[in-house]
This record gives structure tokens, sequence and C-alpha cells, in this order.
């Protein structure tokens, strides 16, 4: 391996490890607490079809594997962090209805050229969608202890590290848009997380 080689070769393996384990947290916490407040729903269903988007594209494309190859592995982990949140909020009946259409979804992308073109062109705007409803329900909660400060914290250098493999290897603009907006506002929901998770602490103590 070339010695330029290597830090793309770092970014690449340590975004699929980071990739691998980012919603563990999560799912962790979840549990421990058996209550999804301040945990958006909406904000993880929108998410979830940012992921299939921006995988089929690059799939559609050809990009080379190591690019996208974390993608899997967050799709799998929010339909468990998903089923989750049904089941906590007693919704589990919903789950079939969610996978039909995600399922649907996914294979009307698949179609024709100018569908996955159309979706990518918006899917920018999806994330970032999805990553506003989250911070919504962590104001209208006021609580972040059910919401994984280290899970987006991890999806925050993600992005990062995806800025440069992006830089290196495709070019892409849309790409590379889609992940300087996604870093920042996964900064904005750890930060909020962490700010909503200290007052808690701090009121508590003062209890």
């Amino acid at each position: 391996m070339q010695q330029t080689d290597t830090p793309l070769h770092v970014a690449n393996v340590s975004t699929l490890c980071a990739c691998m384990l980012l919603k563990f947290p999560q799912m962790l916490v979840l549990m421990r607490a058996k209550c999804t407040r301040g945990v958006s729903v909406q904000s993880l269903l929108l998410e979830l079809i940012g992921f299939i988007v921006f995988t089929t594209y690059q799939m559609f494309y050809d990009y080379p594997p190591a690019t996208y190859l974390e993608y899997p592995f967050l799709i799998a982990q929010d339909v468990m962090v998903l089923l989750l949140i049904l089941h906590y909020n007693r919704s589990l009946q919903h789950t079939f209805i969610y996978g039909l259409l995600l399922f649907g979804g996914w294979k009307l992308l698949t179609m024709d050229k100018w569908i996955i073109d159309s979706a990518m062109s918006v899917c920018t705007f999806i994330s970032a969608a999805s990553k506003l409803l989250q911070l919504q329900s962590l104001w209208r909660s006021g609580d972040g202890g059910q919401v994984s400060a280290l899970s987006w914290g991890l999806a925050t250098y993600t992005c990062l590290a995806r800025i440069y493999t992006t830089m290196v290897t495709t070019g892409d603009l849309q790409v590379l848009v889609r992940f300087v907006v996604m870093m920042l506002l996964n900064l904005w929901v750890t930060l909020t997380v962490v700010y909503y998770q200290r007052c808690g602490g701090h009121r508590k103590k003062d209890d």
C-alpha cells in the first residue's frame, strides 16, 4: 500500500468499525430505560429512508464498496432500534406496515435511473429533516436521558471521515454536500443531548 493511501484506508476502516457499533449504545440506553422519551420515531424512519436511498445510489453507479460498506450495518441497526421503540411504545403491530413501505420504496428506487437520481437529489433534505425532528423531540421533552450521545458522536465522526474519503475518491458533489450537512446536524444533536443530560443530572442533585 502506498503511503498516500494510508489515510484513506484508515478513514474507511475506522468508519466501518464505528458504524458496526454505532447504534448499539442507543439500543442499550433504550433497553435500560424501557422508555422512549426524547427519541423520535419519525426521525428514525426518515434516517432509514435516507440510508436506503444513499446506499442504492452508490450501488447503482458502481461506486467503490469501501465508500458505503457501513450502510447495510446502519440500516440493520436502525431497524433494531425501530423495533425497540415500537415495543416500548406498545406499537409492534405497525412493524409489518413500516417494513412493507420501506421494502416497496427500495424496489421503486431500482426501477429506473431517473428515479434514483431524483431520490438522491432530495436525500440530503430527507436526512437533514430526520436530524431536525430528533432535535425537536429533544426540545419538546427537555430530556436527553433516553438518547445516546455516544451514538450521535460516532455518527458525527463517520460523516467527517466520509467527507475526506469522498473528496479523494469519487468527488461527487451531491454526496459531499450531504456529508457536510449531516456532520453539522449530528454534532448539533450530540451537543443538545449532552446539554440536556447535564441539566438533568444537576436537577437530580438539587432534588
